[in-house]
């Protein structure tokens, strides 16, 4: 059963929140995709959200760029946390569907990520880190993920200090 619910504005959106996709995978946890535009398909969104609940999700992330009106439009119909992604647009790199999502009136919140690569991935952290308030195994996932970047932090920068800068760049190309 999927504890996680995705919805997508375009199946286009697909690979450019790949690494939410991948961060799920890696945690195994559940989740369920769909593709339904809150403007080209707004009685299939409607009816989507509206039963998430009762499918067994308890986190929704909705995608969507431009106008970006999805994630709002979701949390409008679900007591559910909604996580939105704005998706990068060739406008404004992303800036126009950031301010679509953040821009929510008082008493339909909903958590925005950032456009870009980065999106996916702390989309899929941010429910993850929901559910791990009732999960003490997926709390004890996400910090060894965390200690596990560190770690990689760490170790980067002690072959920064070894190489030097210009030849730490070289070892990046």
């Amino acid at each position: 059963m999927p504890l996680i619910g995705i919805i997508l504005g375009s199946d286009s959106d697909l690979p450019k929140i790949r690494n939410c996709f991948e961060t799920l995978d890696e945690f195994g946890v559940d989740y369920e995709i769909v593709v339904s535009s809150a403007h080209r398909s707004p009685e299939r969104t409607l009816k989507w959200a509206m039963g998430a609940e009762k499918r067994g999700v308890r986190v929704i992330i909705a995608a969507a760029g431009g106008a970006a009106h999805l994630p709002g439009v979701v949390a409008a119909h679900t007591p559910l946390p909604v996580i939105g992604i704005p998706i990068e647009t060739a406008i404004s790199g992303g800036l126009d569907s950031i301010l679509s999502i953040i821009q929510m009136p008082a008493g339909v919140p909903v958590a925005a990520m950032p456009a870009g690569k980065a999106g996916g991935a702390n989309a899929a952290l941010f429910a993850l880190s929901v559910l791990a308030l009732a999960d003490d195994s997926l709390k004890e996932k996400i910090a060894r993920f965390r200690e596990k970047n560190a770690a990689k932090i760490a170790e980067r920068s002690e072959k920064l200090s070894a190489l030097g800068y210009r030849k730490y760049i070289e070892t990046m190309k």
